[in-house]
Order: structure tokens, then sequence, then C-alpha cells
């Protein structure tokens, strides 16, 4: 892992997330390449990252905040059944040397910051649509976002597994989200981050780790709604051309 990284990226290579901008909503749905590690020696299985993966949501943000201002509404979802993201990859940690995992927890926990200074400064709200399992720094990812909304199929939890499992603390700002930001109650928070299976549905609600739930069949639909609410949508507008950011051969 010596030789230099680039960090530009543009959404006609994007291998990880696509970007679509239909007047003030724009989606950005992750569907990880499995095959598509930053480096060699891993797969990014059941929507886990590297750091390449956030480095195209880094730029999908920033063309979000300064290539299509009229946006005041963002989702971020995912495009796999059952599952929203995973976490960081435990197989490329495990690899990685300890400047690496530095590094990487440095730029991933800066894209996150990087929603909430959106969201402070620039009048845009987030939404993070989870419409499957997700786990540690898919949760992470969540937790930036102004709204949570999870799909209530009885199965789909939200967790932060570092603690029980790895026994390491979250490390892009979990914790810190959790009883800060959204106000959980401590003791609550103690049984979640030392809890392998989270919570999940109505008890998710109540705890206060997500804001809404909505079934299956009708998830995406609510989500959508709320955004183009939260945006002023009147629903005449359509898509940006070349609002679309269409996933390409890396």
């Amino acid at each position: 892992m010596t030789d230099p990284i680039l960090y530009d990226r543009h959404p006609d290579t994007y291998r990880h997330w696509s970007l679509k901008v239909a007047g003030p909503v724009a989606t950005l749905t992750l569907a990880i390449d499995e095959g598509g590690g930053l480096v060699p020696g891993y797969k990014l299985k059941l929507n886990s990252y590297d750091l390449g993966v956030d480095m195209e949501l880094h730029d999908a943000l920033q063309r979000i905040r300064f290539e299509h201002p009229a946006v005041k509404s963002v989702i971020i979802t995912s495009g796999l059944s059952r599952m929203f993201c995973a976490g960081a990859n435990i197989y490329m940690l495990g690899q990685s040397d300890y400047g690496w995992k530095v590094n990487f927890c440095k730029f991933t926990n800066e894209t996150r910051n990087g929603i909430e200074d959106t969201s402070r400064h620039s009048g845009t709200t987030y939404i993070a649509a989870l419409n499957g399992t997700t786990a540690g720094g898919g949760y992470e990812l969540a937790l930036a976002c102004d709204e949570i909304w999870l799909v209530d199929d009885r199965s789909s939890a939200v967790s932060l597994p570092e603690v029980p499992l790895l026994g390491v603390l979250p490390g892009t700002g979990g914790l810190t989200r959790v009883v800060d930001k959204r106000k959980v109650r401590r003791d609550l928070a103690d049984v979640f981050c030392t809890s392998e299976e989270g919570v999940r549905g109505k008890r998710a609600k109540e705890w206060g780790f997500v804001d809404e739930l909505a079934p299956t069949q009708e998830f995406m639909d609510r989500v959508q709604a709320r955004a183009a609410d939260l945006a002023g949508d009147d629903g005449t507008h359509c898509e940006t051309p070349g609002g679309s950011g269409v996933r390409g051969d890396g």
C-alpha cells in the first residue's frame, strides 16, 4: 500500500454509487461492486466499503452541493435487497497497516462531517433510507444524516457491533452521534453498542436510533414523499440533464 492514491473521481466511472438528481431531490444509491476494492486481497461483500467507496461518496456529495445547488433533499439508500451497508470491510482493515487505517478513518469521518456541514450551512436535508441490515460504519453514515428511516420488515436492524465482536470502539463518530446528536439515553446506548444484533423496528424508533419506520411495500414511496416535502417540491420538475451518475467499468 505504498503506491500514491488519487482521490479524484467522476460519476461516469463510479463503481459503487449512483447519483440521480430530479429537481430539488437527489438520490444516492449504494450497490458496491464486490470485486472493486481499491487494492487487491479482499471482496467488498454485503455492501461493505473501503476507502475507494468513500472517495466516490465524497465526490458525489461535493457535486450535489456545488453542481446542483437547487437540491434541498438528499436520499441515501442501497440498491441491494434487505441490506443497506455492513460497514467497513474487516478483511481490508485486517491487511492494512496502522497508517492506512488511521487515514481511512479520518477520510471517512470527514466525509460524514461534510454531510452535516452541508445540512447546517446550505440548507440541504439528508435522509438515510435504510432498506435492510445496517451495521457499523453503515449506521455511522446514517447517523450523519438529518433523518433515519428504517424498513419495518421484522428483520432489518441497526447496530454498532464493533464492541462485542472486535473489542474496539466505532471509529467514525458512532457513539458520539448516538448520544450527543440523537440524544439517546446513555443506558440505552450502552445496551446498543454492546449488543451484536443491535435493535430493530419499533424498539429502534422508541429508543431513538431511527426516526421513522415504513413497511417494505411502501418504504421508498414514503421516503421520497418526505424528501419532496422537505425540499418544497410541487412535483412539476423533470430530471436534470446529466443528473444521473452511471456506474462505469472503472
